[in-house]
């Protein structure tokens, strides 16, 4: 008999037994369950077990916290359920979509197109921050002199990221109309190939039809079709790339199969490629730079600070509904048009507030032993971008220091924004997050992540002495 035996029993009872299982995996301290359910899951009794830290519900999974042990009593739960344990975390999300609404289900399919970009855009953030500082930093010769200028070696390591770099964020497209095509479950190659031929260079740079360059055209007698890139540009990729999938889906469907490797592939590839170079990408170049300018105007305008204000406070819960996922479209085609984002660094100090909290909390709550085991990995998680475990749990559950994160993180971005801070694109969402910062913002950065971190505290600290306080420590049992 496990020492998970017990607890993995009454987490089985308690959320509705294995016939209201439809799904169940785990993460790094989480179990996730996909319920047919929801409604019966007795939410008080879990968080009674044990073993449990705490529970929440987002994007249509229920979340038990259960700490470092968690791959060890999934194994344990399991063998008692009877439950399949062969679901990946994909077919998770998608059987999880069925307790989502519309809205939810527009955004959790946003964020499966995004999700599988992060971690080369976050190296390619890591890789735009250290080229600024061997490259434009003038830390030599009493501050007359970069590392490039003085030295052949980072001189040549400067160059050498660049080819990384490009690939990353120039090339940005491959990378979105792939995803697409791998969440449509359509024929991945396909949607590389699309995406290439956005990017090409045989087409005119995007960053060259900006400044004013002649385009070249394909000229088919009857009509011209001007020969542009699509270089960083995302939603004319996210619109092609879709086009795409909807032509091979529909088209798996009238072709016979014995002839549809042949056919599908060159009726959707060739269709789509026209589509997205005649219409798509001056649609959505058009639209991508209307939304961008909207963003760059509000924040850069006389009453930015307000804009900043609002959006700051408000992050935090944009992550608990999944609406945050809509940033990083945003971000991209801020760095398109801008060479920089305004909106990123005001989402890597809402992170670093969350984690305040928490660390606030970890000083209050510093002899309970089992709250430990949550608190102090989600400070360190928060502080490196990752927030879920910090704000489920432990600052949703108490409140007071989420409120607390949250108005800390207004007035950091309101100093992010009237400082003028760019990000040169999206990075690690927390304290590293400065290396994806322009070097001539770094100190207004530093500065706005000291009162990300210092206010969060102390609000934490004084809010858990008021009623707000109170009643929550009275409502947790402490």
């Amino acid at each position: 008999m496990s020492k998970f035996t017990d607890s993995a029993k009454q987490l089985l009872e308690h959320v509705g037994g294995s016939d209201n299982i439809s799904v169940v995996t785990h993460c790094a301290t989480r179990m996730r369950f996909v319920l047919k359910d929801p409604n019966k899951a007795d939410v008080k009794s879990v968080e009674q077990i044990d073993l449990v830290k705490g529970t929440f519900t987002q994007a249509g999974q229920f979340q038990v916290i259960v700490g470092n042990e968690v791959a060890s009593f999934y194994n344990e739960f399991t063998k008692i359920a009877g439950v399949g344990d062969t679901a990946s975390k994909d077919e998770a999300k998608e059987a999880a979509k069925q307790n989502m609404n519309f809205i939810q289900r527009m955004i959790a399919h946003l964020a499966d197109i995004f999700t599988p970009l992060i971690p080369a855009l976050v190296v390619g953030g890591l890789i735009l921050g250290f080229r600024n500082l061997i490259g434009e930093i003038k830390m030599m010769d009493d501050g007359t002199k970069t590392l490039v200028e003085l030295s052949q070696f980072w001189a040549g390591t400067h160059a050498f990221l660049w080819l990384i770099g490009e690939a990353i964020f120039h090339f940005l497209p491959v990378g979105i109309t792939w995803a697409i095509s791998r969440k449509m479950g359509t024929t991945q190659i396909l949607g590389i190939v699309l995406g290439i031929t956005l990017v090409s260079p045989q087409l005119l740079n995007a960053y060259g039809v900006a400044g004013g360059a002649d385009i070249p055209v394909w000229d088919f007698g009857f009509a011209q079709v001007e020969m542009i890139g699509y270089q960083a540009q995302v939603i004319p990729a996210i619109l092609a790339g879709f086009v795409l999938a909807y032509l091979e889906l529909g088209l798996r469907k009238v072709i016979p199969n014995v002839i549809s490797m042949i056919f599908v592939p060159f009726f959707a590839l060739i269709p789509a490629v026209l589509i997205a170079h005649v219409v798509l990408g001056p649609v959505g170049w058009t639209i991508g730079s209307w939304i961008s300018g909207v963003v760059y105007a509000g924040l850069t305008s006389t009453l930015g600070w307000l804009f900043a204000a609002v959006f700051g406070f408000a992050y935090a819960p944009l992550v608990i509904t999944g609406l945050h996922h809509m940033t990083n479209a945003i971000d991209l085609q801020l760095m398109s048009e801008f060479n920089g984002t305004n909106l990123w660094p005001m989402i890597a100090l809402s992170n670093i507030a969350q984690g305040s909290a928490v660390v606030a909390m970890i000083i209050l709550n510093r002899k309970n032993e089992k709250e430990k085991q949550v608190s102090v990995p989600a400070a360190i998680s928060c502080y490196l971008g990752v927030t879920e475990p910090a704000m489920f749990g432990i600052n949703l559950k108490y409140v007071f220091p989420f409120l607390a994160a949250m108005i800390g993180s207004s007035i950091a971005a309101i100093i992010s924004v009237g400082t003028g801070v760019m990000a040169n694109s999206i990075g690690v969402g927390g304290i590293p997050g400065i290396l994806s910062i322009q070097v001539a913002d770094m100190i207004s950065f530093t500065i706005a992540m000291l009162v990300a971190i210092v206010v969060p505290i102390l609000l934490t600290f004084a809010l858990a002495k008021t009623k707000m306080g109170i009643n929550a420590y009275n409502r947790i049992g402490k």
